[in-house]
Parts: structure tokens; C-alpha cells; sequence
């Protein structure tokens, strides 16, 4: 599963909290630690055409667990997913190389670190940007195996019209597997409480966007070529109280993971539609 970043830690806040936006460094820099924060949640998921996919089975459940929050200069996301929780014997997960996929985001507040206030216009805060993703089964060599990449770059919180505060990240790719730098990706996520309850629950429209391009051609093989750019976005509707959440999301995806759609041996699908249905207890 292909998420991104900051947002859902703001999401979890928010719910939390109930409130437009959560502790930043901006908000006070007289005290480095005065907007700290830490949550952590465990999403009962299911998802439908999750991709990519071999085309054996159309869906399957996981557990994820999800944590972040901020500590001084460092704004943390992260989750584990653990795949088929049952062993089923049917779904796209049946017999799968890989029970697990972790995705670890921490993010550097270069405003913090230096002391200087680097809000400009839309920009609330500036930041050195890492993300690792790791398992998850990706196919990428010999027709099967994991994702362990890396990205570096610089990002940044943005206030967008009507989003609210997103986050926006600028990375360069280093790809653990082949230890080689290939291309860059733009990502960026929101959380926008749309719809508020009398009991202080709402309904949120969240979701993120990651996009690759500028990557190699050659690192590909017979089995699964690659594709020069590809990503997914996702667009969800969720409801939260303060200690639940229900959820669905739509998920669109094109050559996700730089895997070119239905080419090679294996002939893996990469590009389509995926269903994710959510139901979250919160810690």
C-alpha cells in the first residue's frame, strides 16, 4: 500500500483534538518542545483491486498500525501494514513473498534547527524531508520481492484554499535494491473537516497524492520493465469521533512503483481503481 506522509498524523490529531490544525513550531518559537504531540491508531482495513496485482484474487485484509507526532525539530509519520490476518486461502494475498509493508517519514524543521523563520506567504514551515518504504512485495526482481527505497529532499507546510494546511514534499529517490539514485517524487497530502456534528464528530475529505518521474528505463528487466514516471493518489471520505473512525477510500493508480501496466513475463497491472474500507480505534 502506497500512502504518504504527513497528513494522516495531522488527521489523527485533529480528530483527537477537534480543532483546524495541530501544535506547530511556527505557533510558538520561543520553546522548541511547546508543540509536541504523539498518537498512534490501529485501522482494521480492507482493500479491493489493490495494485500492483498479478491478477490472482481481487482483494484482502490487513491490519495497520499508525503512529506519529511531533518532537522538537522532528514531525514523525509512520505505519506497518500485516497482510491476510487470517491466512485466507483466497484473495490477492494468498501465498504472498511478503506479510508486511512499513513506510517511516520523519521530516527535519530546518526553521527549528536554524532559528530562522522561513513562513513565507502560504508556507508555515520548512522542512528536510526523508521517507522510507520497505516490504509490501513489490515484484521487483525476478517477478516478485520487496520495495526498499529511499527519498531525500525538502519539503514544506502550505496553507491551500480550502484544504487548510497540506503538506508538500520534493524527494529525490535512491533505490536501496539496485543502490542507485532514480528520478524524483512530488508528494503531497490534506485533511479538510467539511461536514461537523452536534456530538463533535465530522466528516473529513483527506487524501495525498505521490507522483515519481525522471526515473531510468534500465533498471527494469524482462520480467517487470519500468517506466520512466507513475504514483497513485487517494481520495477519502471519513468519518471521526474521538476514539473511532469509519472510512472509504478510492485509490487511483498509474504505473505505481515506476512498473510499467500489463508488461514483461509477469504482466503485472499497475494502473486502475482500488476500494479501501476503514474502521479505526484510536489510542
Amino acid at each position: 500500500m502506497m500512502k504518504n506522509v504527513k497528513t494522516i498524523a495531522l488527521a489523527t490529531a485533529l480528530a483527537a483534538t477537534a480543532t483546524m490544525a495541530a501544535p506547530t513550531f511556527a505557533a510558538d518559537r520561543t520553546d522548541l518542545r511547546a508543540g509536541d504531540y504523539s498518537w498512534m491508531q490501529f485501522n482494521a482495513m480492507y482493500a479491493f483491486n489493490e495494485l500492483p496485482s498479478d491478477g490472482d484474487g481481487d482483494g484482502h485484509d490487513y491490519l495497520e498500525m499508525e503512529f506519529g507526532g511531533r518532537a522538537g525539530i522532528v514531525d514523525l509519520y509512520g505505519y506497518v501494514d500485516v497482510f491476510n490476518l487470517t491466512n485466507s486461502s483466497s484473495g490477492d494475498k494468498t501465498g504472498s513473498d511478503s506479510k508486511m509493508f512499513m513506510k517511516f517519514a520523519p521530516r527535519f524543521s530546518i526553521d527549528a534547527m536554524t532559528g530562522w523563520d522561513l513562513s513565507a506567504g502560504p508556507i508555515q514551515e520548512v522542512y528536510f524531508s526523508t521517507l522510507f518504504n520497505w516490504g509490501g512485495g513489490a515484484f521487483n526482481k525476478d517477478g516478485k520481492g520487496d520495495v526498499n527505497a529511499s527519498f531525500w529532499g525538502i519539503g514544506a507546510d502550505v496553507m491551500v484554499p480550502w484544504l487548510g494546511k497540506t503538506g508538500m514534499n520534493l524527494y529525490a529517490h535512491y533505490d536501496m535494491n539496485i543502490k542507485e539514485w532514480n528520478g524524483y517524487q512530488f508528494s503531497m497530502n490534506w485533511f479538510k473537516p467539511f461536514m461537523n456534528f452536534d456530538n463533535g464528530s465530522f466528516v473529513s475529505f483527506q487524501g495525498y497524492v505521490d507522483y515519481q518521474f525522471g526515473a531510468d528505463e534500465k533498471y527494469g528487466n524482462e520480467f517487470v520493465p519500468q517506466t520512466t514516471s507513475g504514483g497513485a493518489a487517494y481520495f477519502g471520505l471519513h468519518w471521526h469521533s474521538e476514539n473511532y473512525a469509519l472510512g472509504y477510500g478510492l485509490k487511483g493508480y498509474k504505473d505505481v512503483y515506476l512498473l510499467e501496466d500489463g508488461a514483461g513475463i509477469v504482466g503485472l497491472e499497475t494502473t486502475g481503481w482500488a476500494h479501501y474500507l476503514t474502521a479505526t480505534y484510536k489510542f
